[in-house]
């Protein structure tokens, strides 16, 4: 019986003129029958690669797998992860989050669009400690939507901000995409990190000059806090707030970051330190319990088995790829794209943008760039760049409607008078804003490679 499905397939190969490529093309497309009838991620991957290196006479193979998952748990870089999710969930559960929302939020309130721009900034802090996507673009839902509404602003652009702000976390170190790109594409953790500093934190200014404009041009769609509200707060207590609310969080951030761009610390040993700080912040502002840390550690248990069960499925699908001529398969694709290493890069981005809709950063980062990155490797393109390049655009395709991430993570928390129209109205402007960015950064490389550089990286 398995002689014959193996010559059928074989003969399909010939009659398409594909030959032995048939079989990775059809691997992959059993992944997506998988991942489109509601089978889990990583189950989706282990089964299709199993299936197929079974039809394509390739089991002996997974002889390997053993060593290859192992691999992947003692890999010190991805070590940090549960570090730095402890970090994040502990900062989102003990409520500092919501803390600097409404401290922020009143010191922005004068300003037209001031909301707006504390939801930015509060999304770049919280991008910097948690890294993680759907956890703030679900934390900002919650806690912003229904106030962005109760003070007037435009249902489009308070959806809009909230995605845009959320998916900071994508490129903001410490990121969980930089620490996977950092592992896949050979690099040290603080290069990257330092790479994405500025291009992250231009994306995040060009933001808050769109809220400014949109408040200057358009009041009524972008309100400043009533004078009322504000008066709650006197000066003296929003100066207080600012120094206890605010400081510690940017004080924990720049120590982590900071220890690991300067080489002082080692990823784990700064996202340990980030664990630490993470619990001194919470018990500072007398929000530690025994409930706060039982949730935290579900959470970061939850988020970490979630990631390490997805990356030891990537090694059973991507063993089975190679074997079954996929690299023959890649390398044909890129023959086919005319122009270039230029022409190369941006055919890989616009697979990137695409597969985006349909899979998780995970996927993306631990089965299709290890795929398509030796390939531009041997055209000389530098890791750093290209690493900072497909972050930007995986961000941008969780944007994109109608099957961004982020909206589906804002729809699933948006009140009942919140459509999904007005969400995929209210990000379209900041998916220009990211575009521009990325053709910006195309462009003129030294944006990521000028800090690494910098500091002897």
């Amino acid at each position: 019986m398995f002689e014959l499905i193996n010559d059928a397939i074989w003969a399909l190969g010939d009659l398409t003129g594909l030959g032995g490529m048939i079989f990775p093309i059809l691997m992959g497309a059993t992944l997506f029958l998988f991942l489109f009838i509601g089978i889990p991620v990583a189950i989706a991957l282990a089964a299709a690669g199993f299936l197929w290196a079974f039809l394509g006479g390739e089991f002996a193979l997974f002889n390997l797998l053993p060593a290859r998952i192992f691999g992947v748990m003692e890999n010190q870089t991805l070590m940090s992860i549960p570090l730095f999710v402890f970090m994040g969930v502990m900062l989102e559960r003990s409520k500092v989050a919501e803390d600097l929302l409404d401290v922020v939020g009143h010191a922005m309130g004068p300003i037209r669009g001031g909301m707006g721009l504390s939801i930015i900034l509060v999304g770049v802090l919280m991008g910097a400690s948690t890294g993680i996507v759907g956890a703030t673009v679900v934390t900002l839902g919650l806690l912003t939507l229904p106030v962005f509404l109760r003070r007037g602003y435009s249902k489009s652009l308070a959806c809009g901000t909230i995605c845009a702000s959320g998916t900071l976390g994508q490129i903001i170190p410490p990121s969980l995409v930089l620490i996977l790109l950092s592992d896949i594409l050979g690099m040290g953790l603080g290069t990257l990190f330092a790479a994405a500093m500025i291009p992250g934190l231009v994306l995040a200014a060009l933001f808050a000059v769109y809220m400014l404009a949109v408040g200057f041009l358009f009041p009524h769609k972008a309100p400043a806090i009533p004078a009322e509200e504000r008066a709650e707060m006197p000066k003296s207590v929003l100066m207080w707030k600012l120094f206890v609310v605010v400081l510690p969080p940017m004080a924990l951030i720049f120590a982590v970051l900071g220890s690991i761009i300067a080489g002082i610390a080692a990823p784990t040993e700064a996202a340990s330190m980030g664990g630490v700080g993470s619990i001194l912040i919470a018990w500072l502002s007398r929000r530690l319990s025994i409930k706060v840390i039982i949730e935290t550690v579900r959470g970061t248990l939850r988020i970490s088995a979630m990631v390490f069960f997805i990356l030891i499925a990537a090694q059973a699908f991507s063993l089975a790829f190679r074997a079954l001529n996929g690299e023959e398969l890649i390398i044909s694709l890129f023959e086919w794209v005319p122009g270039g290493v230029e022409a190369d890069i941006i055919f890989v981005l616009l697979m990137l943008f695409f597969l985006g809709f349909f899979l998780e950063w995970i996927e993306i980062c631990y089965i299709v760039l290890p795929l398509f990155w030796p390939v531009l490797q041997k055209g000389g393109v530098d890791p750093v760049w290209f690493a900072i390049l497909a972050g930007i655009n995986l961000q941008t395709s969780f944007l994109t409607p109608p099957v961004g991430w982020a909206l589906f993570f804002l729809k699933g928390v948006a009140p009942p008078e919140v459509s999904s129209m007005d969400i995929y109205k209210g990000v379209i402007p900041f998916i220009v804003l990211q575009l521009i960015a990325l053709v910006f950064l195309f462009q003129y490389p030294q944006i990521a490679t000028w800090l690494p550089d910098a500091i002897g990286w």
